[in-house]
């Protein structure tokens, strides 16, 4: 399924969960600048949006769209990074619950990301195994941040699931579930198995 999706132009993104996810977010942001929830709902729709441009073919239009997400990719970095500052300046060295590292691990998070779209932009669409794996690693993350924002909260789990999973050995396990199969197959794409290279040619009409 991997090797088929580099081969194929996905399906238009779900424009109405976007906008819950941007409302949520703005919102947010305006009860308290400092709110977790900003991130959360912002952050995963980055990063799904710039790993689903990495297996669509190139266009004007996908540009366009890419220069949009360096601009949030640096805004968050920014944003993440006065916040791990305010962090450290409070009584309980966090900010909403959340601790200033982080805020900070989150800032070089974004700041990567940044980096990586910058030389997607000026290299061109990468072939074989660099595509995949900057499709994979995204992808992944936006899971990531959507299922910690839900198993952090003891109280949102116990509404769903039974007891048992609300502890929190149990509610962690997903996540490092997760972050278990992004670096195997991390791994296995890195180790230099052969994969497909697709030819990436623009259409005349977006030249």
């Amino acid at each position: 399924m991997a090797h088929r999706e580099l081969g194929m132009v996905p399906g238009q993104p779900d424009h109405q969960s976007n906008d819950r996810d941007m409302s949520a977010s703005i919102v947010a942001f305006l009860k308290s600048p400092s709110d977790p929830n900003v991130i959360a709902g912002i952050a995963p729709l980055y990063f799904v949006v710039t790993a689903l441009m990495t297996v669509r073919l190139g266009s004007s239009s996908t540009r366009r769209i890419n220069v949009a997400a360096l601009g949030v990719a640096v805004s968050l970095a920014l944003y993440s990074t006065v916040l791990g500052v305010v962090a450290l300046d409070s009584p309980g060295r966090g900010a909403n619950g959340v601790p200033f590292v982080i805020h900070f691990i989150f800032a070089v998070l974004f700041l990567m990301a940044a980096i990586g779209d910058v030389r997607f932009m000026r290299n061109g669409m990468p072939r074989g195994a660099q595509r995949l794996a900057r499709h994979l690693w995204r992808m992944c993350f936006a899971l990531f941040i959507a299922a910690g924002s839900f198993f952090a909260i003891r109280e949102r789990v116990a509404k769903i699931l039974p007891e048992p999973f609300t502890t929190g050995p149990m509610r962690a396990l997903p996540i490092l579930l997760l972050f278990g199969a992004m670096f195997y197959w991390l791994w296995r794409v890195r180790a230099g198995r052969t994969l497909p290279v697709l030819e990436v040619r623009a259409h005349p009409t977006d030249r």
